[in-house]
């Protein structure tokens, strides 16, 4: 039995963490090195998890499932697919990147623009590469959001929306739930990007340790919060929840007002400066 085989779980986590904390995507090179990502959380889920055909509900029945991935992906290995699961993961924002955000209230900082662009980077080649790795050990992988079928939607419920999403796959990896901004609070806060693979390696899902896909929003478990609709520039925060158009338009604004992310769609505001940025926050 090989070392990856003893536990595979193990060797796909340390990959992740090896790949984020090598990678010099992952440091602002000028002037002191500074991080844009602090260590990543993994979570796993079964692919044939009811979750996923949950989702069809929830977000539409243009939500892939796992298995509509593989399909798709790979349609001469069926016989491949018992046993499935989805490799899901969060890359916090490091505290520096974050505490430049906090002071602003109009466009995000430079440093946190930059995070967008050289964090997705990273992301992307961490999708890439650990498909690559899970390969080389003689399974199939894809990352959905990189396959050819990957698409955003325009829809007139709720606007634009996409057939594989990022944050209920890790909401279903067990790695966080959701707030009224629409971000995922994880146990290292809702500052963060996230992404996955989809994988024949069958790994022991991670245990959701929640039951309400709310539950560590202040604003829905205490009704003592909202601190993001007051962070919201745009004004795309409300008690109904978050506004995908209005944010999109305050951010193609402050786009063409900030020369410094000309071409970036960040703001990220509603992540900062709020009692869930660093962590699951308290009930009072």
């Amino acid at each position: 039995m090989t070392s990856f085989m003893k536990n595979p779980g193990e060797a796909v986590i340390r990959e992740i963490e090896k790949f984020v904390s090598e990678h010099p995507g992952n440091r602002k090179s000028e002037p002191d090195g500074t991080p844009y990502y602090d260590a990543p959380l993994v979570g796993f889920a079964d692919a044939s998890d009811p979750l996923f055909l949950e989702f069809k509900d929830i977000i539409g029945d243009f939500h892939l499932t796992p298995q509509e991935v593989l399909e798709r992906s790979f349609p001469n290995h069926a016989d491949s697919w018992d046993g499935s699961s989805v490799i899901s993961w969060v890359i916090p924002i490091s505290k520096s990147v974050r505490e430049s955000n906090r002071k602003e209230t109009r466009c995000s900082s430079k440093l946190w623009a930059d995070a967008k662009i050289y964090g997705e980077e990273l992301n992307v080649q961490l999708q890439e590469h650990l498909a690559s790795f899970i390969r080389e050990q003689g399974f199939l992988a894809i990352p959905p959001v990189l396959s050819p079928f990957f698409e955003v939607l325009q829809l007139d419920e709720v606007g634009s929306a996409a057939n594989w999403s990022e944050r209920h796959v890790a909401y279903a990896a067990g790695l966080g739930t959701f707030g009224l901004s629409g971000g995922l609070i994880t146990k290292q806060g809702i500052a963060m990007r996230c992404a996955s693979v989809v994988t024949s390696l069958k790994l022991n899902p991670t245990q959701r340790s929640y039951s309400d896909f709310r539950e560590d929003c202040l604003f829905y478990n205490s009704d003592k919060c909202g601190s993001c609709m007051e962070r919201c520039p745009g004004g795309a925060i409300s008690q109904e929840g978050h506004n995908k158009e209005l944010c999109m338009v305050h951010c193609a604004e402050v786009m063409q007002e900030c020369d410094y992310n000309a071409g970036v769609l960040s703001c990220g505001l509603c992540q900062t400066s709020v009692p869930c940025e660093t962590g699951i926050p308290k009930k009072s």
